[in-house]
């Protein structure tokens, strides 16, 4: 057995293979060599944590066309500072008064058929959440009539693109126009490159991305925008209640340094990188699951490819009946096993996604397939 299952079942714990894509409940990414290389070097010596987030952050902040940038942790964490600094500013009895809102701007306008799984951690610092349109959309005007003395900002959901949602060039605008700033949620949104740098570009005040998907640590993110925006997000974070004189609540919010060194390392080797050379071996690597797939009976098999690079693989619709099983008892089953396989999946289908697959993954998760799909 290898001291990778071994660490892991010495545990107690099944090790699993990633066949989903960056899903949080797996464990998110997994850090590439340089990146687990820098973070080992880091370790060697402590930092001025406070020195080396606003370095580090300056250098985000170029790489992206950004004023201003921090490293979080998570995207999350980004979002949930973005407002407590739309709703303080860098204003101190503002800043320790939250989560307590009273008298302060505190609403955060979103578009209802936007509103998503994830938008509640807007909410922590104790801001609320006003949908705008309904199921069928946002016009501008409502848009407009929405803005009060209470908006703090406006979030919106990236890509957006969904029929009758404003677009985030149509947000930002208006905002803008109103004085009011703008929270995108990117935080899958890095590919292609134009696509991670168009919403610093297009003039959003605040963005959130997840590190994770370029090879850093699933615990970690990245907030970029405006310069005071993000400096008071800064007082909000760990290392502003540790070295600012303010009672603020942000210090459950903590990165490591090796973590804020495995950021800056993995977003210079994701604007470096071959991507095409990457994309082909997602390409080969999908390709030959299929061919070793095509001899099944009762499924149907087709490579698939995300827009974002995050999950390409393998998309295979299954005839229920003739089968004998469903695609829920499929993806079950794949689960069942040591090493367990993870992949997602609704109604009858699901996706093998071989952009995590290293070492000998690629042949256990084949073998499983062809044992779970012919049993």
């Amino acid at each position: 057995m290898s001291k990778a299952r071994q660490i892991y079942e010495d545990l107690g714990v099944v090790p699993v293979i990633n066949a989903s894509g960056y899903q949080t409940v797996i464990g998110g990414s997994r850090v590439g060599t340089e990146v687990q290389a820098a973070m080992d070097i880091a370790n060697r010596y402590f930092a001025n944590m406070e020195e080396l987030l606003k370095k580090t952050g300056a250098l985000i902040a170029d790489t992206l066309g950004a004023e201003a940038a921090m490293v979080t942790p998570g995207c999350a964490a980004a979002l949930a500072l973005s407002s407590a600094a739309c709703m303080s500013g860098s204003d101190p009895e503002k800043m320790e008064q939250l989560p307590d809102t009273t008298g302060m701007k505190h609403h955060i306008l979103i578009q209802k058929k936007q509103r998503y799984h994830y938008d509640p951690v807007l909410t922590v610092f104790g801001a609320k959440l006003i949908e705008v349109g309904d199921e069928n959309g946002t016009t501008e005007a409502q848009l407009e009539a929405a803005i009060s003395d209470q908006t703090a900002a406006i979030h919106y959901f990236a890509p957006g693109g969904q029929e009758g949602v404003l677009s985030p060039e149509d947000v930002v605008r208006i905002a803008h126009a109103n004085g009011i700033p703008v929270i995108v949620d990117a935080a899958s949104q890095v590919y292609p490159l134009e696509t991670m740098l168009k919403y610093p570009d297009m003039g959003a005040d605040l963005i959130g991305y997840g590190a994770k998907y370029i090879g850093s640590c699933h615990s970690t993110g990245i907030l970029c925008g405006r310069k005071d925006l993000i400096d008071a997000a800064f007082l909000h974070s760990f290392i502003g209640y540790e070295t600012c004189p303010y009672d603020t609540i942000g210090r459950p919010l903590k990165v490591d340094r090796q973590e804020v060194v495995a950021v800056v390392v993995a977003l210079r080797e994701w604007f470096s990188m071959d991507h095409e050379a990457r994309l082909s071996e997602y390409k080969r690597k999908a390709e030959e699951l299929l061919s070793n797939l095509k001899d099944i009976p009762h499924i149907t098999a087709k490579f698939s490819a995300d827009a974002r690079s995050l999950s390409n693989g393998v998309h295979i619709t299954v005839d229920e009946t003739a089968l004998g099983k469903t695609a829920a008892q499929i993806i079950e089953e794949l689960r069942q096993g040591n090493p367990s396989v993870w992949t997602r999946g609704s109604a009858n289908t699901f996706r093998v996604a071989v952009t995590n697959f290293i070492e000998d993954d690629q042949e256990i998760v084949t073998a499983r397939l062809r044992e779970v799909l012919t049993r």
